[in-house]
């Protein structure tokens, strides 16, 4: 319990020097940065999950798809 009281004084002392030394509008883009940098590594987290699915998907149907293929250029020839 005096651990989690010794990060938030930590943590609202960290804030106030940033603001001193930067101001508000800086410290504000910093914070503005890391949730974009954050929001930015989730939507690549879902885009690798996506991938990842497709792929078993397309492992999954390929024996049809070349199956398809296969008939397909016999019914040309």
């Amino acid at each position: 319990m005096i651990q989690l009281m010794y990060l938030t004084y930590i943590f609202a002392t960290i804030i106030i020097l940033m603001i001193a030394y930067a101001g508000t509008e800086e410290t504000m883009r910093l914070f503005s940065y890391i949730d974009l940098v954050i929001r930015y590594q989730w939507v690549k987290f879902r885009m690798f999950m996506m991938r990842r699915k497709l792929e078993q998907q397309l492992i999954k149907d390929l024996p049809d798809y070349n199956k398809l293929i296969k008939e397909l250029k016999d019914d040309q020839r």
